[in-house]
């Protein structure tokens, strides 16, 4: 009796070309941390102008002599950018297509089962190699309307460093319209 190797073979799954989908889940594959860009002049602007409003914080705080400091992180933390969990996932249409996407970001735990029959908005991440990433999910199943949830640049440097930036560049302005006056 001749043995077959059943390891070697993998079905090939498709990556959609159309914008809809409408499949059931096959299976949910271990998700994985992908890193969200930073764009350096972004960043770079950012804390120019948090540190402008940092640096008066200082001398404010140097007057007061109250001072334990604050516990702002480096620039080498913020340009790595915030991960964010990839979940593949296998579908199957109704011509018995396997097709794969990814979900990007957080869904809640009871949201998307195998076998749920769902309607997929899929965008392209403008690599030929990745599949689409899902936009939103109708779960025709249970009816629920799903869109997954990612951090962004601007929920990694997070709203005090943002507020402090709107602050620094506030200040500049109006220092640049007084000289401007006089």
């Amino acid at each position: 009796m001749v043995a077959m190797d059943t390891t070697s073979y993998s079905r090939r799954s498709l990556h959609p070309t159309g914008r809809i989908l409408t499949a059931r889940v096959v299976r949910l594959l271990d998700g994985y941390p992908r890193e969200v860009r930073v764009g350096q002049p972004v960043l770079v602007l950012v804390l120019a102008a948090a540190g402008v409003v940092g640096l008066l914080a200082k001398l404010v705080q140097a007057a007061l002599s109250a001072g334990s400091g604050t516990g702002r992180r480096k620039f080498k933390e913020l340009k790595k950018g915030p991960e964010y969990l990839v979940t593949p996932i296998r579908l199957r249409d109704s011509d018995n297509r396997l097709y794969e996407v990814e979900l990007h970001g957080h869904l809640p735990q009871s949201a998307l089962h195998p076998a749920d029959h769902v309607q997929l908005t899929l965008r392209d991440q403008g690599d030929p190699d990745l599949p689409p990433k899902i936009e939103r999910i109708v779960n025709l199943t249970t009816g629920q309307l799903l869109r997954p949830r990612t951090a962004t640049m601007w929920s990694h440097l997070g709203p005090p460093l943002l507020l402090q930036a709107a602050l620094g560049v506030l200040l500049l302005a109006g220092l640049a319209a007084c000289t401007a006056l006089t």
